[in-house]
């Protein structure tokens, strides 16, 4: 079987634990791409963070963020984005106003966030994987509700952080009961992502595949957490780094190894070694 197409996820993957992309790393996606294979990255990351590591990896091709809502290569010529209505975003504002969290409407091009007090600990745990505010400027307000009513807003996604387990849970059986058309991903650490219904990364993979004529089967993609194991299942060759979780590396056709011991590199020379050069 010859791949065609990669798809990486960008933490805990292509991003050692200092946060950085390491020169082993960097080298094997050259080496991916003069096989004439597709790179793509797939995250939950908002667009512009994700094309700052695109940069840096001198990728210029379709990016799949925001967990799949928005895929572009541009900023301003996305091929795909699905948007949760303005009122739908009101309506999930109002319910998490009456939790202790953290709130994140993530636009593609800019981030609004309610502020908390005395919260430190919750708002690092936020800063975490959003990237630099000088990329992506990031607004923090009293009142989610009041800016909406004042600067209606439709962003990809939403993002919430719970210190909370109980509450976290109360809060997402409310928003289920009392909002449409949305999905809820529940992450790591208290922290869920609320997208468009119908919005997911092995989608926005299937989408992309769409318009480059490539099946999933002609595919590799390699995730670190649960949020990827639809991606790493239903695609040719699902790969787990050593430092996922458990359960995804049950579910992964092939492991190797941890972002910092350079497994993005490691599985490039295994799978990709023998693998002749895809004629355009």
């Amino acid at each position: 079987m010859a791949y065609r197409l990669l798809a990486l996820n960008i933490d805990g993957v292509l991003l050692r634990s200092n946060a950085r992309l390491s020169r082993q790393t960097k080298d094997a996606i050259e080496y991916v791409k003069n096989k004439g294979v597709y790179i793509t990255l797939v995250t939950d990351r908002p667009f512009p963070a994700a094309k700052r590591v695109a940069k840096a990896l001198k990728l210029d091709t379709c990016l799949i963020t925001h967990d799949g809502a928005y895929l572009a290569s541009e900023l301003d010529e996305p091929i795909y984005e699905r948007r949760i209505h303005e009122d739908k975003v009101f309506q999930i504002g109002e319910i998490l106003e009456n939790y202790s969290c953290h709130v994140r409407l993530l636009h593609e091009r800019y981030g609004v966030g309610n502020k908390l007090k005395s919260k430190s600990q919750l708002m690092a745990k936020m800063t975490i994987g959003m990237g630099d505010p000088l990329f992506y400027p990031i607004t923090f307000v009293d009142s989610i509700c009041d800016y909406i009513l004042d600067n209606p807003v439709s962003p990809p996604k939403i993002q919430v952080q719970f210190l909370d387990k109980d509450q976290q849970l109360e809060a997402i059986e409310e928003i289920e009961k009392q909002v449409s058309n949305i999905n809820i991903i529940e992450g790591k650490q208290g922290r869920i992502s609320i997208v468009p219904e119908g919005v997911s990364k092995v989608r926005g993979l299937q989408r992309l595949g769409r318009d480059l004529g490539i099946g999933l089967d002609q595919m590799v993609a390699i995730g670190s957490s649960e949020e990827d194991i639809d991606l790493i299942t239903q695609v040719g060759l699902g790969v787990a780094m050593g430092n996922s979780p458990k359960a995804v590396q049950q579910q992964a056709d092939w492991i190797t190894r941890s972002n910092d011991m350079h497994g993005v590199a490691y599985m490039v020379r295994e799978v990709f070694r023998k693998q002749l050069k895809i004629e355009k």
